[in-house]
Parts: structure tokens; C-alpha cells; sequence
């Protein structure tokens, strides 16, 4: 199995101006890649430009632009087209799929971020051995870079990648392990509904509360990005401006990462099975539709999109799809089966007598069924009913 390890690297001053002048020079392959592929479509739309010829011409331009590009490594630069190459794979898939395209588009050095190294040994070497307390990443044209390594790195190193965010520096690993030993049985299973209110309830009736990390930066971040609004573009205040918002919103990211590792280390650890809804995420929070106003040529009826939107706010904040990412992946590695069921009708069905209907929930937090008066909360008798459907789609599925 592969699995990532993620941490801060402590360049020097001199290092740290290396690190940004790689990102510079490999944003500029890139757009120059981009380029190149815009103009052969625009000369003629039978002329395509693959991948593999653009990297057969990395030696001419090494050799041509040897103060900037020549100085990077070859796989990593390598490893730039085929990002480009992708971003155009998806582009005609989506075509396909008759989806919003999204054409590539040119990237800003500001927002080229990230350089990868396919290969440990090429262009870049992990240093690390168990009990040195010092480790460091050696990239070609940098140097060897100090990491703050805050935990072993278990196997063996197959990729490299550095990243900026904001003014700081990570190596981020890839490192292939066998396949760890699976945690000893509990006997337990369960199912969790995922709501606003809580943001989980399992079948046993617990409730983990939603942290709502988003709206409580609410006003920061508000104040920071009308500060922001008026700065004047280009100056030197408005990009301290910008890394203040970039700040807490980086925090933001990294307290629901944090909240959403210990849920699911928390289910992992205390059960054998998992049930959870299959929930799809981008179609709950989609804008409504407008609604024309037939009385009026070119006027609109009220639509909720103010209330929907706010809604969708605390849909985003509370990171569902996140959590069933590495409620997934942990699972896996502690030999934890995880079972995704049709959320339909979860809260409206009966766990007592099966009756189905609107009517069974009264309120957001409230079910009683009006056929056999069975009465619990409603995220709870979701949860029940999820596990129910998990377990019916296990037994189902073909040994």
C-alpha cells in the first residue's frame, strides 16, 4: 500500500529564494507548454501536441535556457508536462461527458505551488535514517534542506514533492509499505448519519457535535478581506493583506482536517463495520434554479437561493467528504470494513415497523411515527436505518 507523509522543511535564506525560483522556472515550462499546445490547435484543429513530444524537446530548451531551466531536475520537469497533459485529459472527458469543459488555463506564479519529483534518487534524495535527529531532502539546484521529520517514515520513498503555503515550505512523501497489521476485533458495528446540527450520530445514539470551524472565523475573515478590498492592487500592503486571509483560511482547513482524523480514528478503533450514507455532496449544494416571472419579461419570482445559500455554507463547513476520505482510508488500514447505502428515506422510515413517511418527522431533530407512535431522535433512527441497509447490501454482495 502507498501512504503520504507530509512535513515542514526549514530552508535557509538562500535556499528558500531557490525553492521560489524553482516554482518560477517550472511555472514557466508549464505555460510555455500551454502555449504551445493552444497555438498547434489554433494553426489547425487536426494538429495535436502530446505529451511525449513536449518531452522530447526538454533537452533542446535545457541546453538553450541553461541559467533557468537548465539547472532543475529533468524528471521533475517531466513530471510539469504531465500535470499539463492531464489537466487536458480531464479537459476532453468532461467533454465527453457533455460537463463544464474547464479549458487549462494559464498559471500565475503566485499560484504554482508545487513541483513533483517522480522518483527518489532523481533530482532528489530523502536523507533520513532512524535515529538521527537531524533529516534532510536533498533537490537538485537547492540543496540539502533541513525537515522538521515529526515521525518515521515507515518503507520505501517512491515520490518526492515540495509545496508552498504561503511562506512556508513542506516535503511531501510517498512512501509504498506492506500492508499493516489489522486492529483486533470488537464485535461491534455501526451506523452514522451525517447532518448540520451534529456532525455525526451513530445508531447507539452518540452524537459528535459539529465544531462549525468556518462560521467561527466568520467575522476574521470578514474583517481581513474588507481589509483586503481596500488595498491597492500591486502594493506591498495588500500582499501582507492577502497572506493575513490566506492565514485563516489555511487554519480553518487544518482544524477540520484535524476534527474530521479524530472522528473516524474514533469509529475505526471502536468498530468492525461501518455504515454511512452515500451522500452526493455537489448536487446538495448546488444553487436553485431561477424561476422566471411570467407577468414580468425579464424579472424573477424568489427562488430561496439566500437561504439555500447559507445552507450550502454549513454544508461546505462541515466537511463531510473529507471525513469519508479518511474515514475510508483508515478503515482500510486497520482492516475495518466501511459500506456507503442509498441515504433515501433513512429519516423517514420506521426502525420499528418500517412505515415510511414525510409525516414520521415533524421536526429537524424529532421523529414519531404515526403508525405505531415509536418516538427518538431523528438523526438517530437515520443511523439505524443506515446500518440496517449496510448490513442487507453486505450480506448481498457476492463472497
Amino acid at each position: 500500500m502507498i501512504r503520504a507523509y507530509k512535513f515542514l522543511m526549514r530552508p535557509t535564506v538562500g535556499q528558500q529564494g531557490a525553492l521560489a525560483e524553482m516554482l518560477r522556472d517550472h511555472c514557466s515550462l508549464y505555460n510555455g507548454a500551454l502555449q504551445e499546445r493552444r497555438d498547434a490547435y489554433r494553426h489547425s484543429s487536426r494538429t495535436t501536441v502530446r505529451y511525449g513530444q513536449q518531452s522530447a524537446q526538454l533537452k533542446d530548451i535545457r541546453a538553450f535556457d541553461l541559467e533557468r531551466q537548465g539547472r532543475w531536475s529533468f524528471s521533475s520537469q517531466q513530471a510539469t508536462l504531465r500535470r499539463l497533459d492531464k489537466a487536458f485529459a480531464a479537459f476532453f472527458r468532461r467533454v465527453k461527458a457533455e460537463q463544464a469543459p474547464g479549458y487549462p488555463r494559464f498559471r500565475s506564479g503566485k499560484r504554482f505551488d508545487t513541483v513533483d519529483f517522480p522518483k527518489d534518487g532523481d533530482g532528489c534524495r530523502w536523507d533520513s535514517t532512524p535515529h538521527d535527529p537531524v533529516t534532510r531532502v536533498r533537490l537538485q539546484g537547492v540543496g540539502h534542506v533541513k525537515v522538521h521529520r515529526h515521525r518515521p517514515v515507515v518503507g520505501k520513498v517512491k515520490t518526492v514533492s515540495v509545496k508552498r503555503e504561503g511562506r512556508r515550505w513542506f516535503v511531501i512523501l510517498t512512501a509504498e509499505q506492506t500492508a499493516p497489521e489489522p486492529l483486533p476485533r470488537t464485535g461491534s458495528m455501526v451506523g452514522i448519519d451525517m447532518g448540520i446540527t451534529n456532525f455525526l450520530a451513530d445508531s447507539g445514539g452518540e452524537f459528535v457535535p459539529n465544531p462549525r470551524h468556518g462560521a467561527k472565523a466568520a467575522a476574521r475573515l470578514e474583517a481581513a478581506q474588507q481589509a483586503l478590498a481596500r488595498c491597492k492592487r500591486g502594493s506591498r500592503r495588500r500582499r501582507k493583506a492577502v497572506e493575513v486571509v490566506a492565514r485563516l483560511h489555511r487554519k480553518v482547513r487544518r482544524q477540520r482536517l484535524d476534527h474530521a482524523h479524530k472522528s473516524a480514528l474514533n469509529l475505526v478503533r471502536d468498530h468492525d463495520f461501518i455504515a454511512h450514507e452515500a451522500l452526493r455532496i455537489r448536487n446538495m449544494s448546488k444553487a436553485p434554479a431561477p424561476k422566471p416571472d411570467p407577468a414580468t419579461p425579464g424579472g424573477f419570482l424568489p427562488n430561496g437561493a439566500a437561504v439555500k445559500a447559507g445552507l450550502n455554507r454549513s454544508i461546505a463547513d462541515a466537511g463531510w467528504g473529507v471525513f469519508l476520505t479518511i474515514l475510508t482510508a483508515k478503515a482500510e488500514c486497520a482492516g475495518r470494513e466501511v459500506m456507503a447505502v442509498d441515504p433515501r428515506n433513512t429519516s423517514r422510515r420506521c426502525p420499528r415497523c418500517g412505515h415510511t413517511a414525510k409525516e414520521n418527522r415533524p421536526t429537524q431533530e424529532k421523529f414519531h411515527c404515526v403508525s405505531c407512535g415509536h418516538q427518538a431522535h431523528a438523526d438517530t433512527v437515520g443511523a439505524l436505518n443506515v446500518l440496517r441497509a449496510g448490513l442487507v447490501r453486505r450480506e448481498a454482495q457476492p463472497a
